[in-house]
């Protein structure tokens, strides 16, 4: 089996997981513990992270710390120190980026979530236009791999904070 095979199986694994947790029945009182029928089932272990090089870093080229914008935001995204590549694709030194609005790093053991707050950019993408609400907003980017989890360690950049017009 290829290092790709057991990725495969482990990212396989993993959404099996979670769709066995989400759709267990409600959890049930033993003994003044909660237990959840299936447990040890939907229990998959971490991805395992993806080394980085040292010195590897994510940045905004614009906007920058303190700007004041319009919508939409152009947003465009530094890396130093290794390639972007797309999510799916496991070369060394890459990732993908991930923005992070009005948020804390999710779980770094863990794939990004995807959501409102954490943007994917599975593509390759380096650049975006985001619209947000008038007022201060605080952004962050992280650098995700094949599997979208962060590095170890992680690739982050400073937040900025920015305010929209």
């Amino acid at each position: 089996m290829n290092k790709n095979q057991k990725g495969g199986i482990a990212a396989t694994t993993m959404v099996f997981a979670l769709c066995v947790s989400a759709c267990s029945p409600e959890t049930t009182e033993q003994g003044g513990a909660t237990a959840t029928p299936q447990a040890e089932e939907a229990t998959a272990p971490a991805p395992a992270r993806t080394v980085s090089p040292e010195g590897a870093r994510v940045f905004f080229i614009t906007p920058t710390d303190g700007d004041t914008v319009s919508n939409p935001i152009r947003i465009e995204f530094g890396l130093a120190g290794m390639e972007v590549a797309k999510a799916g694709e496991d070369r060394p030194d890459s990732g993908h980026h991930h923005l992070l609005v009005d948020t804390e790093l999710p779980d770094l053991g863990a794939a990004i979530p995807a959501d409102a707050n954490h943007i994917h950019f599975g593509d390759g993408s380096t650049s975006t236009e985001i619209t947000l609400e008038p007022g201060r907003h605080t952004l962050c980017l992280l650098l995700g791999d094949h599997l979208h989890v962060p590095h170890d360690p992680p690739i982050v950049s400073e937040p900025i904070t920015i305010t929209v017009e």
